[in-house]
């Protein structure tokens, strides 16, 4: 739920990522300084291999600059003037949700390859429009599904592919957030669209090969439900059935008092797994009054060495001219389930997939 209020309008062109051929490092340009923005500015100027921060663009007065400025980026007003600049070969996407595909189809249109955080569209037309100007202009578009490149995650996929744990019968994932700070400032439906589109993705990528077939979701507003008649649900339950039989919850709520806690399981036929933990790698006290643990405060504190894979795999992916592992294709599969979370809280019914025609839903 990040991003700086962008607007793209028309303008954008010129520019190509072929600068980034060979051995030179990414030369990336980065478009919404909110908190998402900011932090993953840093990790581009700081830490990602294979890319350098140039250029940070954010209308808001002052927002780009306090970003760019400690980096040694430049700070620009417009992002279409980010978007024409020939000295950028890449554009990472964080602004507000709405802008995201406007401003991927503005960067395929400027030969640029692009990173877009979730989601990468409103609708699943918005989605498609993305995948396909990107694939038109050919360059890479990734999208920000940051858990496949936590450790851990990628370990429990590895070991559902080589059959650890057998046939996967039931899959799990939680994403609890640690707090509300201003519930007016959170859009309808983002418990789907913005939060468990990554518990949605992590399913899909968790049980490879299976293709959901139904999803059936209840929600309220149990956190803040003064809030519920402005579209705010902050607690949700989802149930997702598999052409295989398998069977897939996954829930979110907004209201952690312990921390920022993201946890996975996938039962099968000959054992389970598990992955994640509120107290990550914290050590554990024991004393006369229990047990105490430091618990993770945030997505940035807990998947930082998350981000910075992610980058170095979008990086990567254009250096080598190749698609990245996270396309829109994986994008439009997690933001079907989200629409259809939607569809079935108003409803109250289990919704089918593929969603049957319609594209769009409630903004």
């Amino acid at each position: 739920m990040d991003g700086g209020g962008i607007d793209i309008g028309s303008g954008a062109g010129g520019g190509a990522a072929s600068g980034a051929a060979g051995g030179a490092p990414l030369r990336v340009g980065l478009i919404g300084a909110g908190r998402i923005g900011a932090s993953h500015a840093r990790l581009l100027g700081t830490r990602v291999r294979g890319a350098r921060l140039v250029a940070v663009a954010d209308p808001r007065p002052g927002a780009a600059a306090a970003v760019a400025a400690p980096l040694g980026a430049r700070a620009l007003l417009d992002p279409g003037e980010l978007l024409a600049d020939p000295a950028v070969d890449a554009v990472v996407v964080t602004a507000s949700t709405e802008a995201h595909a406007a401003l991927v189809e503005a960067a395929a249109a400027a030969g640029k390859a692009v990173f877009c955080e979730k989601p990468a569209g409103m609708d699943l037309a918005e989605v498609q429009r993305g995948t396909a100007a990107t694939d038109a202009a050919g360059v890479a578009f990734q999208v920000g599904f940051n858990r496949r490149f936590d450790r851990g995650f990628a370990s429990a996929r590895a070991q559902v592919e080589a059959g650890l744990v057998g046939t996967p019968h039931l899959l799990r994932s939680v994403t609890r957030d640690p707090g509300l700070a201003n519930p007016a400032a959170v859009p309808p439906w983002a418990v789907f669209r913005l939060t468990l589109i990554h518990d949605f993705d992590t399913l899909l990528w968790l049980h490879p090969g299976a293709q959901p077939v139904s999803v059936y979701a209840v929600a309220d507003a149990l956190v803040a439900p003064g809030f519920k008649d402005a579209g705010l649900l902050d607690t949700a339950v989802v149930t997702i059935r598999f052409d295989d039989g398998a069977i897939a919850t996954a829930e979110a709520s907004f209201s952690a008092a312990y921390g920022y806690d993201v946890r996975a399981e996938v039962f099968g036929s000959a054992g389970m797994l598990t992955v994640g933990s509120p107290v990550g790698t914290a050590p554990v006290r024991y004393d006369a009054a229990g047990s105490h643990a430091a618990t993770v405060r945030s997505d940035v504190e807990l998947f930082t060495d998350a981000y910075t894979a992610e980058f170095e795999e979008f990086a990567a992916a254009v250096r080598e001219r190749r698609a990245p592992s996270v396309t829109g294709r994986d994008a439009h599969r997690a933001l079907a389930i989200a629409l259809a979370c939607i569809e079935s809280v108003r409803t109250g019914q289990p919704v089918p997939l593929p969603l049957a025609g319609g594209t769009a839903a409630p903004r």
